[in-house]
């Protein structure tokens, strides 16, 4: 049950960095608080949107799932749940795959680093190595043998 709060926390915080982004990519604001400028160079690229989404939008609504998944995970209607472990490891990977695919995008192509970018990359890592082993422990966790 701990390591399901702890991806909750993972994402809550994400989720605000999320969110922090994407108010700056929909204008809500003028200045990414960043420290290195690279931010704006991130945010402000033609890689900065997907399907005509703001990545930052994305990362909300993945953080989202994330956050209501572990949430429902540990509440005990859904501790003998088939699907919550295996839906947070597959979101869990997703989002880390798609952390890299944006990671390699900064370094290679954009050369700019976004550190907000990095910490949420950071987080996915985490979320990722926490829900793996989930799958094994789902039983033990929910008090069965």
């Amino acid at each position: 049950m701990r390591k399901r709060m702890t991806i909750a926390l993972l994402a809550l915080t994400g989720l605000f960095i999320s969110v922090y982004l994407l108010l700056y990519t929909l204008g809500f604001y003028g200045e990414l608080v960043c420290g290195s400028g690279s931010c704006e160079t991130v945010q402000t690229s033609e890689y900065a949107s997907l399907f005509g989404i703001p990545v930052a939008g994305w990362g909300a609504a993945w953080y989202g799932a994330v956050l209501v998944l572990s949430f429902l995970a540990v509440q005990p209607a859904f501790a003998e749940a088939k699907w919550t472990t295996p839906s947070i490891l597959l979101l869990a990977g997703l989002g880390l795959l798609f952390s890299i695919y944006l990671t390699y995008v900064e370094l290679f192509v954009i050369y700019a680093i976004c550190w907000w970018c990095v910490t949420s990359a950071v987080l996915t890592l985490l979320i990722f190595l926490l829900a793996l082993p989930l799958g094994g422990r789902r039983r033990a966790d929910a008090g069965g043998p």
